[in-house]
């Protein structure tokens, strides 16, 4: 590897046998100066975003041959990078086989396609590839709907780089635009078409969601929801706390449909927890858009639980970007009382690491108190569960009533309205029960039952 292409690393072993394989990638992580200079020390190194890209190459079984850091003064507007890179990535690329090259930033269609001639090799930017480990992680048919539609979005600006019938010279009038302008049309219609139709059978699927959630409301039970960067242990913790079989793996988005268990509280409350998509810095805004159905699990739940890896140098930026995310879906971490951080993967830390992490989070201020666990281990799963239940103490009422023994409908309304915590009959006849609720329906049985009093 030549020099200029600096801080550089080959993974990989042999180039392979010559010609191009689609299998073999280059990753290239471009820095503009200036854009790093402006982020501060808080934002990730070169090298960090570099290990993120190539794990991303993984995720979809890529075998990443070489990997490297280009600095940049700035973004040119043909290729992103100057001319000498590019010849210099070209002779690359021809050495190692490569058949694609990942530029793990964002690339405009015009960029895209003179790469491509450049290199002659496939070229996806990040936000290409993150669709491409979302098509193979959807497992139903809603997750596949939704990647479907984020994809087609992304690709209906692309049209002229990536469809290659569209380059034979189409029939017409022959007096206006190229070659294939009639087609190009055409085939952008076709598109949003699809679109039209993905986005009629989300609709459907948010409204579904929807009366599942006021179905779990009018139980009620809570709902709690897993939140974090991607790889940050959700699923894991996820299993550990349901005894699910959810997949679990090293690797970027392991999971990507939403998965819904109920569990049992020490103290009798039962809640619905909801494991969730992983976040990533620079997530397409269209997965955001196309995932926002899912992502109402989030919006919604009474609880969120931020699984932070906390044996990830990166750890704090980490955070940040799922901060971002989530201010898109209009929840501010900041703010939100029914936010609980859990610092995973302790397990990876050394007793001095485990030492200072445990001092850190002592010194938060008591209603941001992190729970430190290791969801491989179980390690600290008992000071978590006991820290959602205090929170959701803090949220919900317990009342305390009497009513007629043969008044079954208001029995029955009551286990509809809320969560009937005991039920006693009494020597005059009636019944005392005791329920617990969330402040709107605890509203609901004073008006109903005016005997009812704070428990």
């Amino acid at each position: 590897m030549e020099p200029r292409l600096r801080d550089a690393r080959s993974i990989g072993a042999d180039p392979g046998p010559s010609g191009f394989e689609t299998g073999r990638a280059v990753v290239i992580e471009p820095i503009v100066k200036r854009d790093a200079e402006r982020a501060g020390a808080a934002a990730r190194s070169g090298e960090e975003r570099l290990d993120e890209a190539v794990g991303l190459a993984a995720a979809i079984d890529l075998n990443v041959v070489h990997a490297g850091l280009v600095m940049l003064n700035d973004i040119r507007p043909a290729t992103y990078i100057g001319k000498g890179k590019v010849d210099e990535i070209a002779g690359i690329v021809k050495s190692l086989g490569a058949g694609v090259v990942i530029m793990d930033c964002p690339v405009s269609p015009v960029q895209q396609r003179n790469l491509e001639k450049a290199w002659n090799a496939k070229v996806l930017d990040r936000t290409g590839l993150i669709l491409e480990i979302f098509g193979r992680r959807a497992r139903t048919k809603e997750g596949s709907l939704q990647v479907e539609l984020a994809h087609l979005n992304y690709q209906k600006g692309r049209l002229v780089r990536s469809w290659t019938h569209l380059e034979r010279q189409r029939g017409g009038f022959g007096f206006l635009g190229g070659p294939g302008e009639t087609q190009i049309e055409s085939d952008r219609r076709v598109i949003e078409d699809r679109i039209d139709r993905i986005e009629a059978d989300l609709e459907k699927v948010k409204r579904t969601r929807k009366l599942h959630r006021d179905s779990r409301k009018r139980v009620p039970y809570p709902v709690v929801a897993l939140v974090g960067y991607t790889n940050a242990g959700k699923s894991t913790l996820f299993n550990r706390m349901t005894r699910a079989q959810v997949l679990s793996a090293d690797m970027l988005f392991a999971t990507l449909d939403p998965t819904l268990r109920s569990i049992d509280l020490p103290h009798g409350t039962r809640v619905i927890l909801s494991d969730t998509v992983g976040f990533i810095s620079d997530l397409p805004t269209m997965l955001v858009a196309a995932f926002r159905a899912t992502l109402e699990e989030v919006i919604e739940a009474d609880i969120i639980l931020h699984v932070r890896d906390m044996s990830h140098e990166a750890a704090d930026a980490q955070s940040a970007d799922v901060a971002k995310v989530l201010a898109e879906l209009g929840i501010d971490p900041k703010r939100e009382r029914r936010m609980i951080e859990v610092w995973n993967k302790i397990d990876r830390l050394s007793a001095e690491g485990r030492a200072s992490l445990a001092n850190l989070a002592a010194r938060q201020p008591d209603n941001e108190q992190p729970v430190l666990v290791s969801a491989v281990t179980g390690e600290g799963i008992d000071g978590l569960i006991a820290a959602v239940e205090a929170r959701l103490a803090e949220r919900r009422q317990t009342l305390a009533l009497t009513l007629d023994a043969a008044d079954g409908a208001g029995l029955s309304w009551l286990h509809r309205n809320s969560e009937v915590l005991s039920r006693e009959l009494r020597d005059d006849g009636r019944m005392a029960v005791t329920v617990r609720a969330d402040p709107d329906h605890a509203g609901q049985i004073r008006a109903k039952f005016p005997d009812a009093v704070t428990g």
